[in-house]
């Protein structure tokens, strides 16, 4: 196949899997995150203070970490159409009922229950596109999918603050019809997943037969590949595999930066004296730097076809970011320097995930990804805990913004540490090799 027909089919996958997995993570993702807009009213109203916030706001990660690795087993087994269909209606249905929490134990109960819901999902699309896509595309899909992030918070804020001028609307409090409406499309849309997301080329019937030969051959190559192969018969040593852990870490500081700023942004923005619904469309601003610097950093990745050092960077340019945010404390130019810390925290994911995609393969790349994908989210529990305990005690956001910028520098040494050059994209660069050498015989 000349390279035309391989950028046709590339354009094929990306417009018929990526758009709509992209809004399946939107839905995700402002179900995750949409407490933080509920907490402007909510926590008076039903009696939180930040350090009890902090903490609801990130034990949806411990219910994600104990069952994510055993989801994504469960999707290389189902497959991911069912199984991603059932995840969607399960968190649909939880996050839902977070309209009727009352008080604090309700409230830790069902942000726990709902991680339990969705737990499998991200790791599960990350494994769902190395079915699809070729090594060397992987950063610039894994980054496109990741934009969902900063879209969903860049849309969802301004959406969220306006539902909550619903307030008093059927006797419902603002955050009631947030929670509602938010987590109706999850409740609803499994049924166009079962019809939309073939599991694997073979089903796809947009791809003609020839194109599906091409890319099974070019997957089969990226498998052969492989820098740690023959994992099905040994899932068990992924964990105890020391750069697995390693991966495990510097996914955790990036998250850990990531939540320990959303969940607390509308209040950090808030206390600078605006509205509700000014914070909405104030907090547009940051996600819309997070959005272009993905693609970019992404881009990057792929056309030098280098991991490490735009990992680094973008890890500092985050600790960059949240440290002086910190230092300049509640002023407009701590939001500009919220705006360059996001453009980091979402410019990891696109040079991250294509680094242990390229150690894994068969059943220990479903576990390996999940138990990665586990333990960084456990940063999800771990920064906004930080943030609402330096609030809760101090009553500012400056030792919690230092603290998730600490975090993220750990992160830039660790990968400078663990991660090899050459271990970088060994993938992307041999399976490119493999491409030129088919060709040739061909």
């Amino acid at each position: 196949m000349d390279q035309v027909s391989e950028q046709q089919v590339m354009r094929k996958l990306r417009f018929r899997l990526v758009p709509f997995l992209m809004l399946l993570f939107v839905i995700a993702y402002v179900d995750r995150v949409n407490v933080s807009f509920a907490a402007l009213t909510m926590n008076k109203d039903i009696g939180l203070n930040a350090y009890t916030y902090g903490l609801g706001a990130g034990i949806f990660f411990i219910g994600y970490f104990i069952f994510e690795v055993p989801s994504n087993l469960m999707l290389a087994r189902v497959g991911a159409r069912r199984w991603i269909a059932r995840i969607l209606f399960s968190w649909g249905l939880v996050a839902c009922a977070m309209m009727f929490v009352q008080g604090q134990k309700s409230f830790l109960t069902l942000r726990f229950i709902l991680g339990v819901a969705e737990a499998g999902f991200s790791p599960g699309v990350i494994l769902y596109l190395t079915y699809w896509f070729p090594a060397r595309y992987r950063a610039r899909v894994v980054a496109q999918w990741h934009l969902a992030i900063p879209i969903a918070l860049a849309v969802g804020a301004p959406v969220s603050t306006w539902i909550m001028q619903l307030n008093g609307a059927l006797g419902l409090k603002g955050w009631q019809w947030l929670f509602m409406l938010e987590g109706l499309p999850a409740v609803l849309l499994p049924i166009i997943v079962l019809f939309v997301l073939p599991d694997k080329p073979a089903q796809a019937s947009w791809l003609s037969e020839s194109e599906k030969r091409w890319l099974e051959r070019e997957l089969e190559t990226d498998r052969e590949k492989i820098v740690v192969k023959k994992t099905e018969s040994g899932v068990g040593k992924i964990f105890t595999n020391p750069l697995i852990w390693a991966f495990g870490f510097i996914y955790f500081a990036n998250v850990g930066s990531n939540y320990g700023l959303s969940m607390f942004m509308p209040q950090i923005i808030k206390q600078l004296g605006f509205s509700t619904m000014q914070t909405g469309l104030i907090m547009f601003i940051p996600y819309l730097c997070g959005c272009v610097g993905m693609m970019v950093i992404g881009h990057f990745s792929d056309r030098f076809k280098e991991r490490k050092w735009h990992l680094i960077a973008s890890l500092l340019i985050t600790s960059l970011g949240l440290g002086i945010a910190g230092l300049l404390g509640p002023t407009l130019g701590a939001i500009v320097m919220l705006c360059v810390a996001t453009i980091g925290i979402m410019g990891v994911k696109g040079p991250f995930w294509p680094i242990p995609a390229a150690h894994l393969s068969g059943a220990g790349a479903a576990a390996g990804i999940a138990f990665i994908n586990s333990v960084g989210n456990l940063g999800g529990w771990a920064g906004p805990y930080m943030v609402g305990w330096f609030k809760y005690f101090t009553d500012s956001f400056k030792g919690g913004l230092c603290g998730l910028a600490l975090l993220a520098f750990s992160g830039a040494l660790m990968t400078l540490f663990t991660v090899k050059v050459s271990q970088a994209a060994p993938v992307a660069q041999e399976a490119a090799a493999g491409t030129a050498e088919a060709a040739g015989k061909r």
